[in-house]
């Protein structure tokens, strides 16, 4: 998942439209269409500059057909005024049948390093549960880094995963807390 591509892409077309802050301001849209057959689509969009320069652009859309299926999308992407910037994008589903999914990331870099992270989880129409996430986080300072996974599923339950490497990317011990 391109977290960082899907947040430029709710940016530009939330400037696009018209949408931009001014200094220490903000600025919102909100529209609710209803349709003929039932269904209905409601979108968000906010976007925020702070005094000492930071920046937030979030958006939101949900759409619903009537017949008891929705999916929403969302995300948003924050800039500070130190230029440390994070990304956050989503999406989620909910069918009539009682399924539902669930996936979503985020990544953040500034001067002491950078994380990302992705997941995902579902829920089946008789109940039955599964997830997964991946992160990974680098030091800045010291060029280290870790990987790690987690799962869950009904027949083997969780599962989780950590390794970390060096700056030159051999494996090594994790530190501890």
């Amino acid at each position: 998942m391109n977290t960082a591509l899907s947040a430029s892409a709710l940016a530009f077309a939330l400037l696009a439209a018209g949408l931009a802050a001014t200094d220490a301001g903000a600025a919102s849209r909100r529209v609710l269409r209803t349709h003929a057959d039932g269904s209905a689509t409601a979108t968000t969009a906010v976007a925020r500059q702070g005094a000492h320069g930071g920046t937030r652009v979030r958006g939101r859309a949900t759409a619903g057909d009537g017949q008891g299926n929705v999916n929403t999308v969302g995300g948003a992407t924050t800039t500070g005024p130190n230029g440390a910037t994070a990304v956050r994008t989503g999406q989620a589903s909910r069918h009539a049948d009682g399924s539902a999914e669930r996936s979503g990331g985020f990544s953040a870099a500034g001067a002491k390093g950078s994380v990302e992270s992705s997941g995902s989880s579902s829920r089946g129409a008789d109940g039955s549960v599964n997830a997964s996430r991946n992160t990974s986080a680098t030091s800045a300072a010291t060029g280290n880094s870790m990987q790690s996974t987690a799962s869950y599923n009904p027949a083997t339950g969780v599962s989780r995963s950590t390794t970390c490497y060096d700056a030159g990317g051999a494996a090594m011990s994790c530190p501890s807390r």
